[in-house]
């Protein structure tokens, strides 16, 4: 069934991404982090792309997440980053899932889940380096790392690995990412003079893992590089390769006067007599409403930029008098390889981040898997 519009997913590039990073993490081996619909690609079908190239490890941000990847099948190593009171620790255990934790309260709920699971849960320690987002610090640090230990001893948990978060890796020379490797190092050091056996120690994201070697100790973690986008724009592509493809078909083309006023608010007014085509997304399906005016589409081989404002459902682009028809394709972005935008020319022209623009493109786009999925 044809529909208006759909991103379409390059799984091979997925599994291109991780050979790209396995090779800058030397021996670590890679955790493709998977929330958020795996950025928007699509969650079970880039995990199973990610680790047919080569992932060994998944990462998710939510518990709902990793269940959704046992219920598909997948049952590597998978490691949740974020819980909340009262999640469904006990089936997170009885499952395999490893879970962060930067606070006694959340061990707590865990020990309390595998005693009624029956079963040893697995737990990352998390360190707060200096982000000061999540993980422990100071004496919560050396709380954290004491009531994991002695949890440990009584055959609950099994303290599995330890982990911090980068602020500024992506800020190449930023004094916090020497900060931060030396405080991770030394926690990691007081963690195991206690009597630790970390299985893994991962402080790396996209930025580090493909920049700094000194980060990347056993286990690296790349989000955004694993669907092909950079995560430091100043340092290049890195030989990443996009993995997703937004397209939309035209609804209605139509000719208008000059002076015609164009969407809400007639921000956009035609020079002369020109074609208009209607393209079926909006800002319900994550076209930056911010985009009126400035981003630009390709459409009938040229580029073209947004006419007016971003409707919730559709916006418009003003193709002149080259010849267009409804059902005609409209590339909103790409990996590049026919002069359409990418997704980070987008952020850059709004300002944001390439991981906003993919992410954002809602359940309402199907995604597609040209070639079939894994």
């Amino acid at each position: 069934m044809r529909v208006p519009a759909e991103a379409r997913v390059d799984l091979g590039a997925i599994g291109h991404n991780i050979g790209v990073l396995r090779r800058h993490a030397g021996g670590a081996e890679v955790m493709a982090m998977v929330k958020a619909e795996a950025y928007g690609h699509g969650l079970v079908e880039a995990a199973r792309a990610a680790l047919a190239g080569g992932a060994s490890w998944l990462g998710v941000a939510k518990l709902a997440e990793a269940l959704r990847l046992r219920d598909a099948g997948l049952t590597v190593r998978t490691l949740v980053c974020l819980g909340v009171p009262g999640e469904p620790y006990e089936e997170a255990v009885a499952r395999g899932v490893d879970m962060t934790v930067g606070a006694v309260w959340l061990l707590e709920e865990i020990v309390r889940a595998a005693e009624r699971a029956g079963r040893e849960a697995r737990i990352h320690l998390k360190a707060d380096t200096g982000m000061s987002r999540g993980g422990a610090r100071g004496a919560g640090w050396e709380a954290l790392v004491d009531a994991a230990l002695k949890a440990e001893a009584t055959g609950h948990v099994r303290v599995a690995g330890v982990m911090s978060h980068f602020a500024c890796a992506d800020e190449p020379g930023h004094p916090s990412i020497a900060a931060q490797v030396g405080a991770f190092t030394e926690m990691v050091a007081h963690a195991e003079k206690a009597g630790a056996r970390f299985e893994v120690r991962h402080i790396a994201n996209s930025a580090a893992a493909l920049t700094l070697p000194e980060a990347r100790f056993d286990l690296v973690r790349p989000g955004i590089a694993t669907y092909g986008l950079t995560p430091v724009p100043s340092l290049g592509e890195f030989g990443l390769r996009p993995a997703m493809t937004l397209v939309a078909d035209a609804a209605l083309v139509k000719r208008v006067p000059a002076g015609s006023g164009v969407s809400y608010g007639h921000t956009y007014h035609t020079e002369r007599e020109t074609t208009l085509a209607v393209v079926p997304v909006g800002y319900g399906d994550g076209i930056p409403r911010q985009g009126s005016n400035v981003l630009e589409v390709l459409a009938g081989g040229r580029r073209r930029t947004i006419a007016g404002r971003v409707c919730m459902d559709q916006f418009v682009v003003d193709l002149g008098d080259d010849p267009f028809a409804a059902g005609d394709e409209i590339i909103l972005f790409g990996p590049g390889d026919r002069g359409e935008p990418t997704a980070r020319e987008w952020a850059e022209a709004l300002g944001t981040i390439s991981y906003e623009i993919v992410t954002r493109i809602g359940a309402r786009v199907p995604r597609a898997y040209p070639g079939g999925g894994l």
